[in-house]
């Protein structure tokens, strides 16, 4: 199964979807940013932070790509293809007359401010577009989370509204931006 996986690559990245091998620096990744992703995190369920848990996503995100639900990549570095830097989620897949997913992301506290999520977005978003062949992409924001809106807006996604109480985020109903990517290219 491992071949049939999608690999993004950029000049510093390498994205993936997670194998059962990752649960360790899976749990890592989310054990040391813990205290820096929860403001922006739903509240963390139970169980979250186990391998059991892991072993049970990972299966869940396999089954997701194959049934053509979702795209969950990890990021890593090149240099160090073991340890996650963020994750890249693209879920909620509509085909037919809409076509288009939503698209969520973290980053490591440690990796802020090298530019590294932006690029994984916009490999991410290539990929979506071009190899799923997904007319739209549709991201949303806390409107005090200022970089996520920088990410996106470096990218191209455009504002298009405003939700108020829209995500359950750490226990509290969040206000967020609506921002969209479309695909210029897209083929029926």
């Amino acid at each position: 199964m491992k071949s049939e996986l999608p690999l993004i690559t950029t000049n510093r990245l390498l994205l993936r979807v997670a194998i059962p091998e990752d649960i360790p620096q899976i749990i890592q990744y989310f054990t040391i940013n813990k205290a820096y992703l929860t403001p922006f995190f739903p509240t963390w369920v139970d169980g979250f932070f186990t391998a059991e848990y892991w072993q049970y996503q990972i299966e869940q995100y396999h089954l997701e790509l194959i049934h053509d639900c979702a795209l969950r990549l990890f990021i890593y570095h090149q240099i160090n293809p073991k340890e996650i830097i963020g994750v890249v989620n693209f879920s909620s897949f509509v085909r037919g007359a809409a076509s288009f997913c939503n698209v969520g992301y973290s980053l490591a506290e440690a990796a802020q401010g090298y530019g590294y999520m932006t690029e994984a977005l916009k490999a991410g978003t290539e990929y979506i577009f071009q190899e799923l062949n997904f007319h739209r992409i549709m991201a949303n924001y806390m409107p005090h989370n200022r970089r996520s809106g920088n990410v996106l807006k470096r990218l191209g996604f455009v504002i298009e509204g405003y939700a108020r109480d829209y995500l359950l985020i750490n226990g509290k109903w969040e206000d967020h931006m609506l921002t969209s990517l479309t695909n210029h290219n897209w083929k029926p």
